[in-house]
This record gives structure tokens, sequence and C-alpha cells, in this order.
């Protein structure tokens, strides 16, 4: 028998976080893990307190008509990396690995070339995470260092896409 490495181990269980996510358009799941030990997890949703995108029945962006990784303060969501940083101490954090899963809701299928968007990518850099894993297919993954996020600094560069 053959052992699943440890990437797709950790993206498995990013995965199953993210079957909690309420967004209607696409949910991810996102865990942080340090040594060996997962530190957090997070998933896309309404702040506490707040009505979900599914509760509501529809999501905000999607009756607007807005396009993949644009105008996300109209979204009611905390999106899954957020979430799980803010669940997390900042000590353990530092060095740590930042493993990410998204899933469209209307296919079921896997979000093609996910990333972080730039607010999320801002919180990673500041919390200490050193890397993040995203899964491209199931057994596939793409691995970024962040402290390439913070040499090729792309912030003001309105190209730059997420979920």
């Amino acid at each position: 028998m053959e052992r699943m490495d440890k990437f797709n181990y950790y993206l498995d269980i990013a995965e199953t976080v993210l079957e909690r996510g309420t967004c209607l358009r696409r949910n991810f799941g996102a865990i942080i893990v340090r040594h060996d030990s997962i530190i957090s997890t997070g998933y896309s949703g309404a702040p506490r307190g707040r009505k979900n995108c599914c509760d509501l029945g529809y999501c905000r962006r999607e009756k607007l008509g807005i396009p993949r990784g644009e105008r996300y303060e109209l979204c009611r969501s905390v999106h899954a990396e957020a979430n799980a940083i803010i669940a997390a101490e900042r000590s353990q954090m530092i060095g740590a690995t930042l493993y990410l899963v998204g899933r469209d809701m209307k296919t079921g299928e896997l979000v093609e070339n996910a990333s972080s968007c730039a607010m999320c990518k801002r919180l990673i850099i500041n919390a200490g995470i050193e890397r993040v894993v995203i899964r491209n297919t199931p057994t596939e993954y793409t691995i970024t260092l962040v402290s390439d996020w913070v040499k090729n600094d792309d912030s003001l560069d309105d190209s730059v896409k997420g979920y």
C-alpha cells in the first residue's frame, strides 16, 4: 500500500473544511499547519451573527454580475484564509503552511487556477506564514513561497485576481 503524501493529506482535510462554507458561488477551506500540527481551520462564510448567502438564497456579487476576483467589498463572506488566520495565534503561524482548496458550488468541481486574493495575501504575509499549498486536482497542487509575494509585490497591479 502506498501512503498518501502529506500535502494531499492536509489538502483533503482543507477540502473537508470547505463543506462548512456558506457561499453559493465558491466555497473554500483553509487549514494552517506547523510542525505537522493543525493550528487552525477556516472556511468561506459571513461574519458571526450575520446571515449567510445560503440563508438568504442568493449571492449578491453573482446577482450583480461581478466577475471572479473583483469587488470583494460587496461579498458577505470572510474568506477561508482570513478565517483561519483570525482563529490562530501569530506565534504559531510563523513558518507555517496554509493549505487551500476551493469548490465551485454550481458544478461541484475544484476551482481552477485558485489563488488567494490581494487582501488575503496581505494577511498571510503579516501572519508569518511561509508557504501556501493550493489544490489543482484531486492529487495535484501548487506550492507558493510567501516570500515570492513579498519580492514580487503586485499590490498595485489591478489585474491580479483571486478566488
